[in-house]
């Protein structure tokens, strides 16, 4: 069965967001001062070829621990929805 994992990645809470704190500054150049505490993340989309939802969960899950999110500084939540 094929299944489609849509994952979010956002810098820690606790940790300083650079590109979040420019595009916050910026937003009074553009007459919106009302938006505040920008933080910019990636957005990934993938395929996983697996056998049920839960399987497919869990090679979600190790692709973001292993390779697509740095747990020092980031964190992650996904969503599996099959095709």
């Amino acid at each position: 069965m094929k299944f489609r994992a849509e994952i979010n990645i956002m810098p820690l809470k606790a940790l300083l967001d650079p590109q979040g704190k420019a595009v916050t500054s910026s937003m009074k150049n553009i007459g919106l001062a009302e938006i505040t505490n920008v933080r910019i993340g990636k957005h990934i989309s993938l395929e996983i070829e697996a056998a049920n939802k839960e399987q497919a969960h869990e090679k979600a899950d190790t692709a973001c621990r292993k390779l697509l999110a740095n747990l020092i500084m980031e964190s992650y939540d996904f969503e599996v929805k099959e095709m």
